[in-house]
């Protein structure tokens, strides 16, 4: 029977789609990747299989669930299984650079950014900063961790020589333009089947863990996804949102087959869009939601319950 294989690590994040799925009557199975093995002599079985693999996995002690999983991906696409959010995917879920670099070469303005490794060479690399605000980044991360903001070269030297340096998962680290909005927020464009679903406005002033899962409210004691009643709201989506970066944010990910995903920017104080983020393991927000009457994971379930019933359509016709 074929059904649709969910590729994941984290179980509070996925259970919303599992309901979701479980609504709509699509068949699927929970495939949780940490710990496992692959049989390159073996056959996938018949279906859709969907990647949730998250790039701060490693956070939750599943160092190499990525590394798995990129196993598995390349497995199925070599028996041209239907994948959603593939191989590709994965590299740019693990990799700001390269979400950086194939942002710029669809003409999308990325903050001024230098990547680094190791703790004089990180020091080096802010010297370009001097004079301005800046930020320090884990190349591979996810939920804002490991950002830092500074206003000298002087305070970034006491926190890379001192006891509570951050040093990255893959050892680079990335020095970035500070980029400063004065309503003190950003945005995060949802795209479910490669197109917009909705856009939510997220509010930054209480710092820069900004997961929108209602997980984080649970596991993440410094996430301000956490916060309650929080004025304005933490999180709230934007009511018939446009703007011409979309067009160019569907380009990138059509180039990238890259089916889901949220994007995040953010505009300076003379509206110049910089964007920082792609997330192929795109999470929502339910109060947000529940107050628009808009649901990312139904999206998501829609989609894939859609995407299980083509590729059953071309078995057959086999």
């Amino acid at each position: 029977m074929s059904k649709v294989y969910v590729l994941h690590e984290n179980q509070e994040w996925t259970e919303h789609l599992f309901t979701r799925l479980k609504e709509l009557n699509v068949p699927f199975e929970d495939w949780f990747i940490d710990n496992g093995t692959v049989d390159l002599q073996s056959v996938p079985p018949e279906g859709i299989f969907y990647n949730r693999m998250s790039a701060s996995s490693h956070t939750r002690n599943h160092r190499f669930a990525p590394e798995l999983t990129s196993a598995v991906l390349h497995w199925l696409e070599h028996h041209n299984r239907t994948v959603i959010n593939g191989s590709r995917a994965l590299q740019l879920e693990v990799s700001k650079v390269l979400q950086y670099l194939e942002l710029e070469k669809y003409g999308v303005k990325t903050p001024k950014t230098i990547a680094a490794v190791g703790k004089a060479e990180i020091l080096k690399a802010a010297e370009q900063f001097e004079g301005q605000k800046f930020i320090t980044k884990h190349n591979r991360a996810g939920k804002g961790l490991g950002v830092q903001l500074f206003q000298s070269i002087e305070a970034l030297k006491d926190y890379v020589e001192g006891d509570h340096f951050e040093e990255p998962v893959d050892g680079i680290t990335l020095i970035q333009q500070y980029i400063e909005s004065p309503e003190s927020y950003i945005t995060r464009c949802e795209f479910v089947g490669g197109k917009f679903v909705y856009a939510v406005r997220v509010d930054t002033s209480e710092g820069f863990e900004l997961c929108p899962a209602d997980a984080c409210r649970i596991d993440d004691l410094f996430c301000p996804a956490g916060e309650e009643n929080t004025k304005p709201a933490m999180f709230e989506i934007i009511e018939n949102f446009q703007d011409p970066i979309l067009e160019k944010y569907e380009k990138v990910l059509a180039a990238n087959a890259i089916k889901i995903a949220g994007i995040e920017f953010i505009k300076d104080k003379d509206g110049t869009i910089y964007t920082y983020d792609i997330n192929t393991n795109t999470n929502y927000n339910s109060e947000a939601e529940t107050k628009s009457g808009t649901f990312g994971m139904l999206e998501v379930a829609t989609f894939l319950g859609a995407e299980l019933e083509r590729t059953i359509g071309n078995i057959s016709v086999k």
